[in-house]
């Protein structure tokens, strides 16, 4: 038996660096594969010492002590290929690489895509949501409530760490698919669509600054294999459901198109239920309790187009354009017991109508050019979006029984209320590296935001019949939120520490004007205050950002570890419906009011976060603390008036009323001890301690809340995939009141079928029928115990058919579908 001779150590230096090049490709296509692994086994030290990645044209440079080599070349679903005892003694170029694909290891593919996975970069941390099987034939909002960090509630708003003022982003942009700021919408798309969540506490300055909470940045599918390929998915659920969706995508080395159409019907039925106690012993009821069950039927069209075309090697152009219509129909049902000294003195049953019909259009254009391999490009973007929704609303009331003697009957109302918006953005981003880990980027965005609402309100005339406009709340409100924003920012790395530091300067114009059937004079004598009716408002703000990481694992090749650092100065606008002065009427005894005094939130944020990763286990951390001036609360109040059969109206109004202070903490666990079983849980706690008065009322609380998620899957026997999803949210407090703890547990089964090409998944969502918000509202006028669930259980199954899809390839990153990578690649 022989061995093979190493080479002799004959003195000289072994610690010289050379240089290592070459360049990788699919051996079919000639095709450059991006993010291929290049590995330099040592034999002398029996482990790989260094390594690195493929840049966009497939090619790589990598210093290297000199040494004998075992040098690895890996890409995703291609066979590895090992260059054996390679000397090397000087620098050297491998030549050009050609990887075939390896068809027995797609199947190693799919696990590697069901995992949920975290990066941690210097302002953001990204979750690869992988294959959840509890939201198949679920929606966008269905997927983030398993993210950590944000929770969903049950009438679809978003928060992230207990804070409701989170900016939505689609592909790094404002969308109308996120419904001009309307979360709702994330209810009405699938989410299957979704690749990766971005969750960017410590937004950079090339993000607008909207958002105190921070930023959700939402990554769509872009499939990008070559040929032709696609996907159909089919769902059945109870309470109804029933949605299809095609993904339709042809891709060749000149052009990519890709297209996604989607139905969905649905019934989401809700309920509710208040008891209130009046505090005041004139009106003529001290306690009504309502009970409200309302039928909702829902229908969603969506339909995607685009094309993106590479004008050369270095310069694309993506055209896309996005459809969405939706019809609602409800119909509600409210029964309501009025009580007096204990006493059961009436009950009516109030029947409401709404019919909601809504279209979003979305164009958008992206032009990029790259200047070099080194990340020297030039991005631009148009945007345009036009909106319009008609809503029809109808009310009728009629006593069941009453102690009354000749009642006045109720007035039939009839609410027409027209939205039409139109949104454009424009948007230039220019980035040049300097030297090999720093970089320079500076830009321009320009937001441009226009809604005309029409508010028309008929109620009954009791002698004779007929529907007449009410001159007092009819109106036409058109708004205008303009934002121009530039920003630079500069990068660096240095040995373990990287850094970002930029600044951004934006100027915010609020614009509106009513048209009333009365003057201004009028409206202040009717209501008891003056209503602003042209209005011009602008803000003009400085918002410095800091991102910092360091590596604490440097070379380890058993663990990674980093410490991140952020702040930023941040901002909340008020939306239009937040400012529109004129009330809108959710009931005969609420009204709703914007307040056009109102200025914009101003916050500054400090997050500390730390990242642990080792083979099998990640944990990530991070501590907070943000201060608001002048943050916004709803304040519930009594108007002085009452209904025609006494009862009195309760106002809501949105004013500045304080400062907040949020301090708060969070904990996140991955663990995958082995194929079969994957484990994920996360852990929020917060504490808000707000101070502020209004009309001489304090309104001054603390709360502190928190709220936990845990996520398993298990494979079982015959390739039978079972998840898990429990999530849990604390009671916590508001300027007026408290809300209760809400529970949850979703359950899903899946398998694959017809040789891996297509799967059947069986998912229950709110298994324990617990998703139900309880409340209690204290004021000086009332205390109102409520109760209320947005959607109940619901069971859905689903089933996907993939069609050539087995040829992967690499993700191009010249499609600027994440709005920019800000991190320059400085990983934790």
């Amino acid at each position: 038996m022989s061995t093979k001779a190493q080479p002799k150590n004959l003195g000289l230096p072994t610690d010289k660096k050379i240089s290592v090049t070459g360049k990788v490709v699919d051996a079919e296509t000639k095709e450059p594969l991006e993010y291929a692994t290049i590995a330099f086994f040592s034999k002398e030290k029996n482990k790989i010492v260094e390594g690195g990645i493929t840049n966009a044209t497939g090619e790589f440079s990598i210093p290297v002590t000199s040494g004998l080599y075992d040098i690895t070349i890996e890409y995703i679903s291609y066979k590895k290929i090992t260059l054996s005892n390679k000397n090397l003694d000087q620098d050297e170029n491998l030549g050009v690489i050609s990887l075939e694909i390896n068809l027995e290891a797609l199947d190693e593919v799919e696990v590697i895509a069901e995992r949920t996975t975290v990066e941690i970069k210097l302002d953001k941390k990204i979750y690869n949501i992988g294959k959840d099987l509890t939201t198949a034939g679920g929606t966008v909002s269905d997927a983030l409530n398993n993210v950590p960090s944000v929770s969903v509630d049950i009438e679809g708003g978003i928060s992230l760490r207990g804070n409701e003022n989170v900016r939505i982003l689609i592909n790094g942009k404002p969308s109308a698919m996120a419904g001009f700021g309307d979360t709702s919408v994330l209810s009405q798309l699938p989410a299957e669509a979704i690749e990766r969540v971005e969750v960017i506490t410590s937004p950079s300055a090339r993000y607008d600054a909207e958002g105190t909470a921070g930023i959700l940045n939402i990554i769509l599918r872009q499939k990008e294999t070559l040929g032709f390929n696609g996907s159909l998915n089919l769902t059945l659920g109870n309470p109804d459901n029933a949605g299809v969706s095609a993904n339709i995508n042809y891709r060749t080395e000149k052009f990519n198109l890709f297209s996604n159409l989607g139905f969905r019907y649905f019934s989401s039925p809700r309920n509710s239920f208040s008891d209130t106690k009046y505090f005041n012993t004139d009106v003529d009821f001290d306690r009504i309790i309502e009970d409200e069950d309302v039928e909702r039927l829902n229908r969603n069209y969506n339909a995607s187009l685009g094309m993106e075309y590479f004008l050369s090697k270095k310069t694309s152009l993506t055209g896309t354009f996005f459809y969405r219509y939706g019809q609602d129909r409800d119909t509600g049902i409210n029964f309501s017991d009025r009580y007096n000294n204990g006493s059961f003195d009436e009950q009516t049953r109030r029947i409401e109508k709404q019919n909601e019909d809504g279209n979003n259009y979305q164009f958008a254009l992206n032009y990029i050019t790259k200047f070099d391999n080194e990340g020297h490009e030039l991005t631009a973007d148009i945007q345009i979006e036009s909106g319009s929704e008609e809503q029809f609303t109808y009310y009728n009331e009629d006593f069941i029984f009453t102690n009354k003697t000749d009642p006045e009957p109720f007035q039939i109302e009839n609410i027409t209320q027209n939205e039409d918006e139109k949104e454009y953005l424009f948007q230039v981003d220019y980035v040049k590296p300097i030297g090999e880990n720093a970089r320079f980027e500076a830009g321009y965005r320009g937001n441009f935001e226009n809604s005309v609402t029409n508010y028309l309100l008929e109620q009954e005339n009791l002698d004779n019949g007929n529907l007449e406009v009410n001159d007092a709340l009819s109106n036409i409100f058109d708004y205008s939120e303009n934002v121009n924003a530039f920003y630079t920012q500069y990068g660096t790395k240095f040995g373990e520490f990287s850094f970002l530091l930029g600044l951004r300067l934006e100027n915010t114009q609020l614009k509106g004007k009513i048209d009333s059937r009365l003057t201004a004079a009028e409206l202040e004598a009717f209501y008891g205050f003056p209503i602003k009716t042209d209005f011009n408002n602008n803000y003009l703000g400085l918002f410095p950002t800091v991102n910092l990481i360091y590596n604490l694992s440097g070379d380890s090749d058993d663990s990674e570890e980093s410490i991140t650092l952020g702040y930023n100065r941040r901002i909340n606008r008020p939306r239009g419906w937040f400012i529109n002065p004129f009330p809108s009427r959710s009931s005969r005894t609420r009204v709703f009011q914007g307040n056009p005094n109102l200025s914009p939130v101003f916050a500054s944020a400090f997050d500390l976060g730390y990242l642990k990763r080792w083979d099998k286990l990640t944990l990530t951390t991070s501590v907070y603390y943000q201060y608001e001036t002048d943050s916004f609360e709803r304040i519930e109040e009594n108007t002085g008036s009452q209904t025609s059969d006494g009862i009195d109206i309760i106002r809501t109004i949105p004013v500045n009323l304080s400062t907040n202070k949020r301090t708060g903490a969070e904990l996140g666990l991955l663990y995958n001890p082995n194929k079969w079983l994957r484990l994920n849980s996360s852990f929020n706690f917060f504490q808000f301690n707000t101070e502020g008065e209004f009309n001489g009322i304090d309104y001054s609380a603390k709360n502190t809340s928190w709220f936990a998620r845990f996520s398993s899957k298990v494979t079982l026997p015959s390739k039978i995939d079972w998840q898990t999803n429990a999530f849990y949210r604390a009671a916590r407090q508001s300027a007026q009141g408290e809300n209760q703890g809400i529970f949850s547990l979703d359950l899903a089964f899946s398998k694959e079928i017809f040789k891996d090409n297509a799967t059947i998944s069986l998912n229950v969502r709110d298994l324990l029928n617990s998703r139900k918000r309880k409340s209690l509202t204290t004021t000086e006028f009332f205390e109102r115990y409520s109760e209320s669930q947005w959607r109940q259980r619901q069971i859905n199954l689903s089933f996907i058919y993939r069609f050539n899809q087995q040829k992967k390839r690499n993700e191009r990153r010249n499609n600027n579908m994440g709005g920019g990578d800000d991190d320059m690649d400085f990983e934790g």
